[in-house]
């Protein structure tokens, strides 16, 4: 078994995954800095966590001594308020993993399990109307989409969504997504000059018990939830048809489990964490209403621009190189979802609505009346 080093470990996922090696009889070393977007004000630490920031160098050193392998989680997620958080992701995100890189160097460790994120990929892949492979960027156009028209076009005709792949370049449209594309290329240029191993794992919409709620850089699941719980309708941007894979925090802890147990990992590989099974948004937010007996779902037609309209994940690479596939299916694991716990973050949701949500239905001077400023990410 190995020792693992485990940031972000009393995180949403950083914890459940080092549950998950525990039970595997692997040794675990837990650092986490409490971040205020991710944990409650009073957030206590658990057992065999550290409170230490990934960017303090002689800390994280000393904590590397006889570790075999970094699972790197912490970070800053969500699409957050508005670009005046690019600072915020640039030192947590990239600068945090620059430091920890360095660390490693120094303490003679090689081997890295990253948490990345499908945010990279931007707009997925998609087939032109001859079914050509087509990578859609910036071509949804704000008039389209006042008029209700968001599935992207070529020609005039509607472009159909195909699985993304790990090869499908990087084409981030948040401070966030650009965060994690820069935490790929400072662990892929590591793992080049200095021979180590990073497994990179691209997180698709993860979802499940104590996700972070009432922040705007929570998930969308969560929002939905925090609405049902207050009595109200989930909102749903668009037409709600937007196409995407969410993931069970518990198949994430399983799938850093089988990278973490690879044999053949060498040099630097991305993987896709998905369910490998496609579910819509508004199909979540049907689901988690009728799970809890709660109002129907209402079709805002609001629309951020910068939002992507269909990434769904290809998981045969994962299961492939480490043998990773996914156990919970989403139709299950979120109608269980809807009764499990969130936990309350000091994260505020934004005062008015940055982060423009615009609608092709509400007059502007209704949007923040009827908007939830909870309003959070489709993304991981």
């Amino acid at each position: 078994m190995s020792r693992v080093l485990v940031t972000g470990a009393a995180g949403f996922i950083g914890s459940r995954i080092a549950e998950f090696l525990r039970a595997a009889d692997h040794e675990v070393v837990g650092v986490d800095a409490l971040i205020p977007a991710a944990h409650p004000v009073d957030a206590g630490l658990p057992d065999g966590v550290h409170r230490v920031d990934v960017a303090d160098h002689e800390a994280i050193v000393a904590l590397l001594d006889g570790v075999d392998v970094v699972c790197h989680q912490a970070a800053m997620v969500g699409a957050g308020v508005d670009a005046s958080d690019a600072p915020r992701y640039a030192r947590e995100n990239d600068f945090g993993t620059a430091r920890l890189l360095a660390a490693m160097f120094d303490a003679g460790c090689a081997r890295l399990v990253l948490a990345s994120s499908m945010v990279v990929y931007g707009a997925g892949r998609f087939l032109d109307a001859d079914g050509t492979p087509v990578h859609p960027v910036g071509d949804r156009r704000p008039e389209d989409l006042r008029a209700g028209t968001f599935e992207h076009l070529r020609d005039g005709q509607p472009l159909r969504w195909t699985l993304t792949d790990e090869d499908t370049p990087f084409a981030p449209s948040t401070s966030y997504a650009a965060s994690k594309c820069a935490q790929e290329h400072y662990a892929r240029a590591w793992s080049e000059q200095t021979g180590g191993s990073v497994v990179a794992l691209r997180y698709h919409n993860v979802y499940g018990p104590w996700m972070p709620r009432d922040t705007p850089y929570a998930g969308v699941a969560s929002v939905f939830r925090s609405r049902l719980a207050a009595g109200l309708a989930p909102l749903v941007f668009e037409d709600g048809g937007q196409m995407r894979d969410f993931v069970h925090v518990d198949d994430v802890a399983q799938a850093n489990g089988c990278a973490i147990d690879a044999t053949d990992a060498d040099g630097f590989r991305a993987l896709n964490v998905c369910s490998g099974t496609p579910i819509s948004i508004g199909t979540v937010a049907r689901l988690l209403s009728e799970a809890t007996g709660g109002p129907v779902p209402e079709i805002t037609g609001g629309f951020r621009l910068g939002d992507v309209r269909h990434v769904v994940a290809d998981p045969r690479r994962a299961q492939e190189h480490i043998g990773f596939r996914a156990m919970i299916p989403p139709d299950e694991g979120i109608a269980r979802f809807a009764s499990e716990p969130l936990r309350r973050s000091a994260g505020q949701a934004p005062a008015g609505m940055s982060g423009k949500v615009t609608s092709n239905r509400l007059p502007e001077s209704r949007l923040d009346a009827t908007i939830d400023p909870e309003w959070a990410s489709t993304r991981p």
